[in-house]
């Protein structure tokens, strides 16, 4: 059975993000989204539990999709909830250079590998940091976000 797990902080879970999922579930018997807690960082385990309640309810009608919260390395807790892949999306050459190195580092740690898979054009300009600044302005941003 393969499992992928899609890890990231998800603050906030975007439309980028949701497409990737659905871009993926054809590809994998299961998808786990890994909320990933910064423990240096304050109120980050509480950003993560109700990151996960959110986004655990996108998903409540897909048995193939669960959301777990972890601290430590991706790697480990990807071995943990039994994934065999890392699952990650990339919107520009910046991100597939940054990516392309943490594969290779993840697949030296624990020989799990990663599937990039890039964003469709439409979303690829959405970013959670982008939302994050676009909300504090008081902007919209409901189009951003699943």
């Amino acid at each position: 059975m393969s499992t992928a797990f899609f890890a990231g902080s998800f603050n906030p879970f975007t439309r980028g993000h949701a497409s990737i999922v659905e871009r993926a579930l054809p590809l994998f018997d299961n998808i786990i989204i890994g909320i990933g807690v910064n423990a240096e960082k304050p109120g980050a385990a509480g950003r993560a539990d109700a990151a996960c309640r959110r986004i655990a309810a996108l998903y409540a009608a897909n048995p193939r999709v669960r959301v777990e919260v972890y601290s430590g390395l991706t790697v480990d807790a990807a071995k943990a909830f039994g994934a065999n892949v890392l699952l990650r999306g990339v919107r520009s050459v910046a991100d597939y250079e940054y990516e392309r190195s943490l594969a290779d580092l993840n697949r030296r740690l624990s020989g799990i590998e990663t599937l990039l898979l890039f964003s469709l054009p439409e979303l690829e300009y959405i970013s959670s940091s982008a939302v994050r600044e676009l909300a504090s302005y008081g902007r919209d941003v409901s189009d951003m976000l699943p």
